[in-house]
């Protein structure tokens, strides 16, 4: 593969042919300035030889005093192509040739720039050719004096050693035209060989080097992508091939360091998914970089979808703390814990503890947060339980010290009602108000009887008495609880219906606590009623025994079902909360449970139900 034109080969380009543009450049220009010089020495020479010639041709003239012939000879030599000017000048600096009637040239005075370019220097200094500007132009004016010599004596005084002075201007336009010339010619050499040599140096550049460093290019991106094995042939002994070893060395090592941390990432993504409880990194946005599979199962989402997605779209299985612990954490910087309460897939209540911890860099600025999800439903429960436990308790030494102090007054209210009963002698038929004294203290004895078996049950209760039980005849039980109620019924206005059931329907269980508890059930029904309301009592036998106890009456709202068994909870103002409860707790003991049934404003339906005698017929109502 060709390696393609990048910044690199770009700045060689750039770089090489400026290199030898700026060399060509300054061979061309030292080469420009010394032929200029060349022509220009070429050019002096000959002037001064052509100086030379036309001073002896005048002084031949002067000395045969032919005026005439010497005019023609400075206007023939003046007529020459490349002659710009050709005075003849005495010794005080008169033209004298061409001679006429014109104007003195202005740059033939002595004050003017173009004498001035040699007066200024010393007669010593002073060379006999030089290149001037004129106002035409620039010229290489040559002045060659005319000295006085002994044929001269005649007409000048021999006391003078210059008689006058030649000055013979050349045109230097040639000369610069000629440069030019050869200057193109130059420039366009040079700009062709700066092009060959370029593309000679690019080809080397290109073949030697950079086909050489693509590979290690190709390498890096390939162990970059994962394929740790790619190297890059190091043969040879020059720079680049001792690169390409150390090169190879480094990726060794790079090849044994990932190694190591992916057998290290592997190990500890082990050790997290073995952890039970859910695990998740969060970034800044709160978007998951990492999770374990804990959390996933949580979530019921796979790691591809659940990686770099917001917490927050994780639909149900997310996080349902409305103080959400780790925005908390971002916000604060300090940890977080959070309790929530969700539905598992199952419909099942779970409660969950989250700790939301920041992580942070060495600045000590928050990068990233972890959350830790931990199912407490468990832990709940025993609290729940221990709590319960505490209540229990408490409840048994209240109910020991209320039934030791209560006992004392019961058993002198018995004693005085016994007493009653026995002193009162029979009387003849047809006096009423003696029998139903007599009736209402035999219902009087059997409620003390009844309020004596409670304070003995409570004490057994207290000390961990579990009573034997025996063989209850149910019907009897409900029909002697609705007799007791139909006096509180009827003050409520409320009707207690006892359905019809079979007979010989028994169970076993301690009849007190059986009864103790079908009352709650009743007096609760007839609260629960508006005047004009109905109560409905009845029994149905099959696998279970069930008593049902249905009202009209409110209702029991939702938030207030799962916690009116609990103890010293009562929705009724004035009620006490220990009623539900202790029937419940005397339905468990002999292995029932009460089921609960409520719509609000409509009834609500209470069902004990309790296991059949081995052996027990089958009966429906």
């Amino acid at each position: 593969m060709k390696p393609p034109f990048t910044s690199m080969t770009a700045g060689l380009a750039v770089g090489v042919t400026a290199a030898v543009v700026v060399a060509c450049a300054g061979g061309a220009y030292l080469y420009s300035r010394h032929h200029m010089r060349s022509l220009l020495e070429t050019a002096r020479d000959a002037s001064l030889a052509e100086g030379d010639l036309i001073r002896v041709a005048l002084e031949h003239q002067m000395i045969e005093n032919d005026r005439t012939l010497i005019a023609r000879m400075v206007e023939s030599f003046r007529r020459l192509a490349r002659v710009e000017r050709l005075v003849v000048l005495d010794r005080t600096g008169v033209e004298r040739y061409p001679a006429g009637p014109h104007a003195p040239d202005a740059d033939l005075q002595i004050g003017s720039p173009t004498c001035q370019a040699c007066h200024r220097y010393p007669p010593s200094q002073r060379g006999s050719s030089r290149v001037i500007e004129t106002r035409s132009g620039a010229v290489l004016r040559t002045v060659i004096p005319i000295r006085n010599r002994e044929e001269c004596y005649g007409c000048h005084d021999p006391s003078h050693q210059i008689n006058g002075i030649l000055i013979l201007d050349y045109n230097t336009e040639a000369v610069r035209a000629e440069m030019t010339r050869d200057l193109r010619w130059l420039v366009g050499g040079t700009a062709a060989m700066t092009l060959l040599l370029v593309g000679a140096i690019g080809t080397v550049i290109r073949f030697a080097v950079l086909r050489r460093l693509q590979r290690f290019e190709t390498a890096a991106r390939r162990i970059a992508a994962g394929d740790f094995d790619q190297r890059v042939p190091a043969a040879g002994s020059d720079t680049i091939s001792w690169l390409a070893r150390e090169f190879n060395s480094m990726a060794d090592s790079v090849t044994g360091l990932a190694g190591e941390v992916r057998n290290q990432r592997e190990r500890l993504e082990t050790v997290i998914n073995s952890i039970d409880d859910g695990i998740v990194v969060l970034d800044a946005q709160r978007r998951i970089i990492a999770a374990n599979d804990a959390f996933l199962a949580r979530v019921e989402h796979s790691r591809d979808q659940a990686l770099g997605c917001c917490c927050r779209d994780l639909g149900a299985g997310g996080c349902t703390v409305a103080d959400c612990p780790t925005a908390a954490c971002l916000d604060s910087g300090v940890r977080q814990v959070r309790i929530c309460e969700r539905r598992t897939p199952q419909g099942a209540q779970a409660w969950e503890e989250v700790h939301a911890s920041p992580v942070l860099d060495a600045s000590g600025n928050l990068l990233q947060v972890v959350e830790v999800w931990r199912d407490i439903s468990e832990r709940r429960a025993a609290e729940a339980h221990l709590a319960e436990s505490h209540r229990l308790a408490s409840l048994g030494t209240l109910a020991s010290g209320f039934s030791h102090e209560l006992n004392t007054p019961l058993a002198t209210v018995l004693t005085c009602v016994e007493g009653i009963l026995r002193e009162m002698p029979p009387e003849p038929a047809g006096e009423p108000d003696r029998e139903r004294i007599r009736e209402n203290a035999s219902i009087a004895r059997e409620q003390i009887l009844r309020c004596r078996n409670v304070t003995q049950h409570f004490l057994r209760l207290s000390r961990g008495q579990r009573p034997q039980g025996d063989i209850v005849d149910l019907h009897a039980a409900i029909a002697g609880a609705v007799r007791l109620i139909e006096p509180t019924a009827r003050a409520h206005s409320v009707k207690i219906e006892l359905r019809p059931a079979a007979p010989g329907i028994h169970v076993r269980a301690d009849e007190a606590e059986l009864q103790h508890a079908l009352i709650n059930l009743l007096l609760n029904a007839v609260q629960a009623c508006r005047p004009g309301g109905t109560v409905v009592a009845g029994l149905e036998a099959g696998a279970d025994i069930r008593i049902r106890v249905t009202d009209d009456g409110c209702g029991i709202a939702p938030e207030n079902r799962k916690r009116i068994f609990e103890p010293f909870f009562s929705a009724r103002q004035g009620g006490t909360g220990l009623g539900l409860f202790l029937s419940l707790n005397f339905v468990r003991r002999w292995g029932g449970d009460i089921l609960v049934e409520s719509v609000v404003g409509e009834g609500s339906t209470f069902e004990v139900v309790l296991p059949a005698l081995a052996g027990e017929p089958e009966l429906a109502s």
